[in-house]
């Protein structure tokens, strides 16, 4: 982990130089009870006193941290300045300031990440009161395009993590398939899954309660919402929305399965139809991804086939970022709906690894919903999950 931590703040100052920012403040407190989404990035413990960590452009690594919690600083081996401090924070803060003079200090608040956006309004006004009459006031920035690149570019330790964590998917869903039969509820799919996590000893990638998402049939609703003890039938699509954490890298995939109808050899055309039109909408989002293109337009190349083969348009983006988080990162690929702010407009850049995810429902069938992880890469894509280009049929 501590390599880790390194890798992301050299990462965060090369960052700083590219974007020609003189400093990053990340400033924090009692972070058990409210932590900096940052933090795990960039320290990786939690902190208890007003806390500093400023990176530079000029790569000075410094922390300003209650004396308790020095030695633990300087074991991350990420900061080559420690400065502990016993009653205040104030006044080896401003010192710090100016003697480095920035000219911008970066700080994170964020209109458009929740990811960027770890700095409390009381942090904000408690730092805003610190720099009272000195020129620092002033030349406070949003640290958003820092901490978007940082958590979206995932250094080669952090792809690893998210393709071990893709792998162990994997196999748990193979043996979900085995498992599944006709007559099971929603419930049942779902303990065998999370005795899956037990035997990998891996964990959830989001809420426990509803990870795995099971939808049994036309009458199960789609979403973020747990299991229920409806059951699968034949005649049914059985759709299954799962992910699982592995040293702190996620994975988030959804797979289809068609339980076929008694005295039948295939699925009926309404099904084919609608599982080939989501398989061709993933395609068509994976040959748009390359850097440079903006989410919106990956969107629109996913979105356009499945409206163009008559389905409603799926309310939801085609696909967002995955690390740290199953919902990690700010560039998404969305439509321009006020509630994703300006992130669909953000380009994508090498290193960030997204969700494809169209879905629609087949009447009388059950939902068609699959997704897939991939890799941005300098030449275009590459999946990182095994994709589902055949309905698998029970």
């Amino acid at each position: 982990m501590q390599t880790l931590i390194q890798e992301k703040v050299q990462q965060a100052i090369n960052i700083l130089q590219e974007k020609d920012i003189d400093l990053w403040l990340t400033f924090v407190r009692e972070t058990s009870a409210f932590a900096d989404p940052v933090l795990p990035l960039i320290y990786g413990h939690d902190l208890t006193w007003h806390s500093a960590i400023l990176l530079t452009r000029k790569g000075e690594r410094i922390i300003i941290l209650g004396t308790f919690e020095a030695e633990s600083a300087r074991r991350t081996g990420a900061y080559e300045t420690v400065i502990p401090y016993d009653k205040s924070i104030k006044l080896v803060l401003l010192e710090t300031l100016r003697r480095l003079d920035p000219r911008q200090i970066a700080v994170n608040y964020s209109v458009n990440d929740v990811l960027a956006d770890g700095l409390s309004h009381g942090l904000y006004r408690t730092l805003c009161d610190y720099l009272e009459g000195t020129p620092y006031a002033a030349r406070l920035v949003s640290a958003e395009g820092i901490i978007a690149a940082l958590r979206g570019r995932k250094t080669p330790v952090e792809v690893a993590r998210i393709r071990a964590a893709v792998e162990v998917t994997d196999q748990i869903y193979q043996s979900a398939f085995e498992y599944a039969q006709p007559g099971m509820t929603e419930k049942q799919i779902s303990q065998f899954m999370h005795d899956q996590l037990v035997k990998f000893g891996v964990g959830a990638a989001w809420e426990y309660d509803g990870c795995p998402i099971v939808n049994a049939g036309p009458d199960s609703p789609a979403g973020h919402i747990g299991p229920s003890d409806l059951a699968i039938k034949r005649g049914q699509i059985l759709h299954l929305d799962f992910g699982v954490r592995k040293d702190d890298y996620c994975s988030d995939i959804q797979r289809v399965v068609y339980f076929l109808a008694s005295h039948r050899n295939k699925p009926p055309e309404a099904v084919t139809r609608g599982f080939d039109t989501v398989v061709r909408a993933i395609q068509a989002a994976a040959a748009a991804i390359k850097p440079g293109v903006l989410g919106k337009e990956v969107d629109a190349a996913a979105r356009r086939v499945v409206t163009q083969a008559g389905y409603p348009e799926y309310m939801y983006a085609t696909g967002h970022q995955l690390g740290r988080n199953a919902h990690d990162g700010a560039a998404l690929l969305g439509p321009l709906w006020e509630r994703y702010g300006d992130t669909p407009n953000y380009p994508l850049e090498a290193g960030q690894v997204y969700t494809i995810e169209p879905g629609l429902a087949v009447p009388g069938y059950g939902y068609m919903g699959i997704e897939e992880d991939v890799l941005v890469t300098e030449k275009g894509v590459e999946f990182l999950s095994q994709p589902q280009l055949e309905l698998i049929l029970r």
